[in-house]
């Protein structure tokens, strides 16, 4: 067996045994010196990375694309990756993470909150990166949070100013009287999106409708009755809705309802979004495992990384069909 793979597992049996924090830090640094990018090329030795992607959609897919170019770009033959896609089931995705734990990878990315979630129940010893995360401490169950987890655990978060998009629902929709908020109950981010929303809103004289589905199998339904009660609707980035957008745009450019979107993916069935680059929240993922796997650095001590730029966006063609005026400082997707 190769040094480096050997010098892992013997960091994780000894996690394992002692649990000491202490412990860890020490048995990182040795394998910052027995597994550098150098070594691991001096013996012929990879670093092998699960990814686990909850749901298949635009803005999922362009975080995994992004975190995979990341670690080639740094480590190039030397990294392997092993993408699966859990195609939103939790059995699935615990399955997958089972799977990359029972492989002894050196590092999992969880691409979503669920995956997330599932991938710190599966294992509290190999480092998890994740993406795609709006709130870490909700995501982890972390009452204090500080902004590093303390566990094996960091990433990038996708959560665009919550504040800035009520902003725009009163700048592109001034009329509307009612706002209806159309989330997944069963995704923990999109819960935290949709409360931050409706008190925004509230503060603001606004009435809130609030339409929740289980699965994507109850979207259809939820979604016209939202449009036929709502002057627009708001969805928050949600993985459950965003791969059935499609559906979504059929029901409200028919029923001529606007959709502000959390995401640039959802904002296909909307008119704009506050959006952020998934590919770049991707990447920098990716620089933080290399930082993991290359430099030694310990998860829990590295601070979650948020996108540096939002920018406006809006959709031509729906909000053309909508009648919506859209000021000049909104990009066109």
């Amino acid at each position: 067996m190769k040094q480096t793979e050997t010098v892992r597992k013997k960091i994780r049996r000894k996690i394992r045994a002692t649990g000491s924090l202490a412990i860890l830090t020490a048995l990182v640094c040795m394998l910052s010196a027995c597994g550098s990018q150098e070594n691991v090329k001096e013996n012929g030795g990879t670093y092998h990375v699960g990814i686990c992607q909850w749901e298949q959609h635009v803005a999922l897919d362009e975080a995994t694309k992004g975190f995979q170019e990341a670690l080639t770009d740094k480590l190039g033959e030397e990294v392997t990756f092993d993408v699966q896609i859990a195609q939103g089931s939790t059995q699935d995705c615990q399955e997958i993470l089972n799977g990359f734990v029972a492989d002894e990878a050196d590092l999992i990315m969880a691409n979503a909150t669920s995956a997330l979630m599932a991938a710190s129940q599966a294992t509290n010893t190999i480092p998890i990166v994740a993406t795609s995360i709006t709130d870490y401490g909700t995501a982890l169950n972390m009452r204090e949070w500080t902004g590093a987890s303390g566990i094996n655990v960091t990433g990038t978060s996708d959560l665009a100013p919550i504040e800035s998009q009520a902003d725009m629902i009163m700048e592109l929709v001034p009329e509307a009287e009612k706002v209806g908020i159309l989330y997944c109950s069963a995704e923990t981010n999109s819960i935290y999106q949709a409360q931050k929303m409706s008190s925004i809103l509230t503060d603001k004289g606004i009435t809130i409708g609030t339409y929740t589905i289980a699965d994507k199998t109850e979207l259809e339904k939820a979604a016209q009755k939202a449009a036929s009660e709502c002057d627009v609707l708001y969805i928050p980035t949600d993985n459950t809705i965003a791969s059935q957008a499609d559906i979504l745009k059929e029901i409200l450019v028919s029923a001529k309802v606007p959709m502000i979107a959390g995401e640039e993916g959802l904002c296909e069935a909307g008119i704009a979004t506050l959006s952020i680059s998934y590919y770049d929240i991707g990447y920098t993922a990716g620089e933080m495992a290399y930082e993991i796997l290359a430099e030694g650095k310990n998860p829990g001590e590295i601070e979650v990384r948020y996108a540096e730029n939002v920018t406006k966006k809006y959709n031509p063609e729906n909000c053309e069909a909508l009648g919506i005026a859209v000021p000049d400082d909104y990009e066109a997707l």
